[in-house]
């Protein structure tokens, strides 16, 4: 309700801009046109995490992961630290918000843990992890195509992508020792209610993810194409065995008015002198200390406006590949300290909502702020090894 009201408020503010030509409206549909995406892959990823947890399939995960681990704790957070870097590098941030969620809660459930240090483990690396590959975060594939980039993208980005992992998992080791430092008896794997369900969303998911590994890279297929049609056949198949379990609540309208209000009232607060005052404050140059203050700029930002317009906003004060990889690191791992920083921390917001989970605003700002730079401080060095 929060989320729907602010949206609305912020979507009002944008109208207002393009009624008055603050914001030219060729300038409004432009917008649209590069968020229209993103938006579409969120809303269909989100049907197929919500009906495949319907249909038993994150249950069944999480009982595998638990045996695998062989009732040690840590071990079992080791294991989601893997899965949540491989996720997020291979299928990008958001999959890893809305897919790994549930299957991380259901887990720490199942054996008896605290499942908040496996939440903001997932969170944390959702956003941190981001960095490796064009596909992981579409900042980073508006970077691969700025000429000022170059070719190579990997070859440049895997030392600040490395540090920018190991960085938070650090932290949040040291934070949750206790929390993990328990043994545990694997549970039983829970008895499947409608098997047909949950073998079509089995099959499905296990189709989309290497559909959303490889489709945009390789076969140049946009990530929302696969998940839409996964989307379908689930909606399908649960009309057709359990109806019940469809809802216009599926949907994520709330977060596509949120967003779509932030990036029209950002983009107008550019045209308003934001983009003249990020320029100033960024400064020039490409010594460490120039790259700090690039990337500290980047990640007040991304926190105060969300990372995607933050980067659309400093992205021409860029301008070579040091800089560009630096505004990479910040507006990617620096969104960790207010709840609308990233898309993929409203989507993982609302998986936990579902699942019942209540992660104080306040704690986690708290805890962003600690992790926030450190993480991007090291990872921004990196750039200039």
């Amino acid at each position: 309700m929060v989320l729907a009201v602010l949206g609305g408020g912020l979507l009002i503010m944008g109208l207002v801009a393009v009624a008055t030509g603050i914001l030219p409206a060729a300038d409004a549909v432009a917008l649209g046109e590069r968020i229209a995406p993103v938006l579409g892959f969120v809303v269909a990823i989100t049907v197929v995490a919500a009906i495949a947890a319907e249909a038993g399939l994150f249950d069944r995960l999480a009982a595998l992961a638990a045996r695998l681990a062989r009732g040690h704790g840590g071990v079992l957070w080791v294991l989601v630290v893997l899965v949540a870097v491989a996720s997020t590098v291979f299928l990008s941030l958001d999959t890893t918000a809305v897919l790994l969620t549930p299957v991380v809660v259901t887990l720490a459930r199942r054996v008896g843990l605290s499942p908040i240090p496996f939440a903001l483990t997932t969170v944390w690396l959702a956003n941190t992890g981001s960095l490796l590959l064009p596909v992981s975060n579409l900042t980073n594939l508006l970077a691969e195509s700025d000429p000022a980039f170059g070719s190579a993208y990997v070859a440049r980005s895997w030392l600040p992508a490395a540090v920018a992992v190991l960085v938070p998992v650090a932290i949040l080791a040291v934070l949750s020792r206790r929390a993990l430092a328990h043994r545990y008896t694997p549970p039983p794997a829970a008895p499947v209610a409608d098997r047909p369900l949950f073998v079509v969303a089995a099959v499905v998911v296990a189709l989309l993810v290497p559909a959303l590994a490889v489709g945009d890279p390789v076969l140049h297929v946009p990530v929302w194409v696969p998940a839409t049609v996964a989307a379908v056949v689930l909606a399908v198949t649960a009309a057709l065995r359990r109806p019940g379990a469809l809802s216009f609540h599926l949907l994520p309208l709330p977060l596509v008015l949120f967003v779509c209000g932030l990036f029209l009232a950002v983009t107008a607060l550019g045209r308003l002198g934001l983009t003249d005052l990020l320029t100033a404050a960024a400064g020039t140059g490409s010594g460490p200390l120039d790259l700090l203050r690039l990337a500290g700029v980047g990640t007040v930002t991304a926190n105060l406006a969300d990372n995607l317009p933050a980067y659309l906003a400093l992205e021409p004060v860029a301008g070579n590949e040091h800089r560009l990889l630096a505004l990479l690191v910040a507006v990617n791992a620096g969104p960790l300290i207010t709840p609308w920083a990233s898309l993929a921390t409203l989507l993982w917001h609302g998986r936990l909502t579902a699942a019942d989970v209540h992660v104080s605003w306040g704690r986690f700002a708290l805890l962003g702020l600690l992790a926030a730079p450190l993480t991007v401080g090291l990872a921004t060095l990196a750039v200039l090894v």
